[in-house]
């Protein structure tokens, strides 16, 4: 069976015109049920993919005789997810399957939840390796995952399981005596990770993902540890085991010595360092020790003040942020703030995280650069803070505002995707407020992503968008080949051109006449698409 990708390189001129067309939000109802009907499979596979569909058109998907075609409707991010759900039923495993996979979005985004009626019918009734992906996962409510580990259909509970580490002790305890006998073993089987002489009965004896899944966070038992202290299966599990919680006291000690920076390293996080040995990590020969023991919360006044005078500019950035230190005493250390990291989006999580305002609020007020950026990646931020920070001097403080904050306001938006050029940039272009107009006064810049901005304001001059059209960029020439304002000869020239006929025919400028001679002339039977189920 052709990929998505396969099917696009397939499509000639004529196709790729009424994939553009599939696209117009011109294009009225029965021209889409006409593609809907009679396009090609590239075509079919835009409209139902990557556009909002009217009612009428979401009805005559879900019931197309095409699998493929369903299928790609399954994983529009775009649709209201209760519209997807429709295909919960579907005959065919094959769309049942996209729809359990969802939409493929980039991060930090992620695709609206399925209805919670939905998941729970997938969890029961759908095969496991449908289930696996993490994109399963993303599609799941906040509030369905809160509830798992205590909803009353078992097989839910059983996922609730999952997430043992973090269930309160009481839950804990009701599902180790659940009446279902599958939800009861799973929570059994997570209980016994907890027991050091179970973890060490299945310990692989070889490297694998399991041994160091265990060597990182199980209980180990005595026998263990000293196994891998003498014996280690692989080079670096005195490094694995030294973050583990269940180290017993007398083997950090140990590895807090070990000629091994990186394992020192990973003692120097551990919260429950005595100290004798933070001290001695805190004054480690190697800058990245030190680093790892500037973040320890329990630094005493002369070990802040040892790192706060460290050679080295890490060290020193590191314990600048350290809770304990008033502004002042940050204020006196000679520390740097990267301008040349990622100021890119914080991962939210589907788990509400616990928040405390006033600390945020320490830290948006703080004069210390790197404070203020984890108060700008806040999402709750208050409306004071957010009009503060848009105006802070920070490069990364702005960013992860305009980043992060669903209230971001204009000016902070366009400014930010003016100044940052990193990872991420063009999400800045996706956040709601993001502006419109006076974007043609950019059609000049020398940033062609800046200038493609221009396709954006509806009052761009139709000579502009004429000339960015032949913009030296091909991202400029496609973005202006849509707008609305390009002179109606021109847009009539690019419908024949092989680079932005696509992009042309998605113009919503196009007339009724234009749009039913592409239907007429680029029009004909969708070709079979055949293939072993995939």
């Amino acid at each position: 069976m052709r990929t998505p990708e396969q099917i696009w390189e397939d499509a000639d001129l004529p196709t790729r015109r009424l994939a553009g067309l599939a696209l117009n939000p011109s294009a009225s109802v029965d021209v889409l049920l006409r593609l809907l009907a009679d396009a090609p499979p590239a075509v079919r596979m835009v409209l139902c993919r990557d556009r909002d569909l009217p009612l009428a058109v979401v009805d005559a998907v879900v019931e197309h005789p095409d699998r493929r075609t369903r299928g790609f409707f399954a994983a529009n991010p775009h649709v209201d997810p209760a519209q997807r759900a429709r295909l919960l039923h579907d005959q065919d495993w094959f769309v049942r399957g996209h729809l359990a996979d969802g939409p493929l979005v980039s991060f930090p985004h992620r695709p609206r939840p399925l209805p919670d009626e939905a998941i729970v019918h997938m969890i029961c009734a759908y095969e496991a390796e449908h289930l696996g992906s993490y994109r399963f996962h993303q599609q799941m409510s906040a509030a369905l995952i809160q509830s798992m580990p205590t909803h009353p259909v078992p097989e839910v509970r059983c996922w609730g399981v999952s997430g043992w580490g973090q269930l309160p002790a009481d839950t804990r305890a009701v599902l180790l005596a659940d009446p279902d006998d599958s939800v009861r073993e799973r929570a059994q089987n997570h209980a016994r990770y907890e027991d050091p002489a179970w973890v060490e009965s299945v310990l692989p004896a070889r490297p694998c993902h399991g041994r160091t899944d265990i060597l990182l966070q199980r209980a180990l038992s005595r026998a263990v540890v000293d196994s891998v202290l003498t014996a280690p299966a692989q080079p670096d599990e005195r490094a694995t085991i030294a973050g583990n919680p269940t180290l017993p006291p007398d083997v950090v000690v140990l590895l807090a010595a070990d000629p091994d920076p990186k394992v020192r390293e990973r003692i120097a996080r551990r919260p429950d360092l005595r100290p004798t040995e933070r001290r001695a990590l805190v004054d480690d020969a190697d800058p990245e020790v030190r680093r790892a023991a500037a973040h320890h919360p329990d630094l005493g006044p002369a070990e802040r003040a040892a790192l706060a005078a460290d050679p080295d500019p890490g060290v020193r950035l590191a314990v600048s942020v350290h809770p304990a230190l008033t502004e002042e005493e940050r204020a006196r250390i000679d520390y740097e703030v990267p301008m040349d990291g990622r100021f890119g989006f914080r991962h939210v999580s589907v788990r509400p995280e616990p928040r405390d305002p006033e600390a945020v609020r320490r830290k948006a007020l703080s004069g210390h650069p790197m404070l203020r950026r984890e108060a700008a990646e806040d999402r709750a931020l208050p409306t004071d803070l957010v009009a503060r920070l848009a105006e802070d001097d920070d490069l990364g403080v702005r960013v992860l505002l305009a980043q992060n904050h669903p209230e971001a306001p204009e000016a902070l938006l366009l400014r930010s995707f003016l100044e940052y050029t990193g990872p991420e940039r063009e999400n800045l272009i996706a956040r709601p407020n993001f502006p419109h107009a006076g974007l043609a006064a950019l059609a000049d810049h020398e940033d062609p992503r800046v200038r493609a901005l221009a396709a954006r304001d509806p009052d761009t001059a139709p000579a502009t968008a004429e000339r960015l059209t032949r913009d030296p960029d091909p991202d400029v020439r496609v973005a202006l080949a849509r707008h609305p304002n390009l002179p109606r000869p021109r847009l009539a020239e690019l419908l024949h051109d092989e680079e932005l006929a696509h992009a042309a025919a998605a113009n919503p400028a196009l007339d009724p006449a234009t749009i039913d001679r592409l239907l007429t002339t680029d029009g004909r039977s969708p070709d079979a698409d055949p293939g072993p189920a995939a």
